[in-house]
């Protein structure tokens, strides 16, 4: 089984950037996607962006396209979710997880238990 940890939330003003890595520990499979996922009183599990691991196609939920990046560094086992221009509404807890391929974590379907997840708090 994958360990996950994710850091790098913060209290940021709108407009502002974020950095949140995501390390994994165990073997990431070649054919296996990683995702970042939200959550908020109102939403659980929502998807925010997705990468395949071996070719690096990603995916992004709507609201975060041209804001959010999403890549991955093989050799360390990391993927990072680069936020730029933050919104009050980006404001959640932040998960990585994995999937079996991009599909299964475009619809939130991780392979593995939530980790303890990082808050992104976006407010003046």
């Amino acid at each position: 089984q994958v360990q996950l940890v994710e850091s790098g939330g913060a209290l940021v003003q709108p407009g502002e950037s974020l950095r949140l890595p995501c390390a994994a520990s165990g073997r990431i499979y070649e054919n296996w996607a990683m995702g970042w996922f939200r959550q908020t009183p109102s939403k659980a599990g929502e998807f925010v962006a997705g990468i395949g691991w071996q070719y690096g196609v990603s995916d992004y939920e709507d609201s975060v396209k041209g804001r959010f990046t999403i890549s991955r560094n093989i050799a360390a086992n990391t993927v990072y979710l680069q936020m730029n221009n933050l919104k009050p509404e980006d404001t959640a807890v932040y998960y990585c997880n994995a999937g079996s391929n991009l599909y299964d974590v475009r619809w939130s379907m991780p392979l593995f238990p939530w980790g303890q997840g990082t808050q992104v708090t976006v407010s003046s």
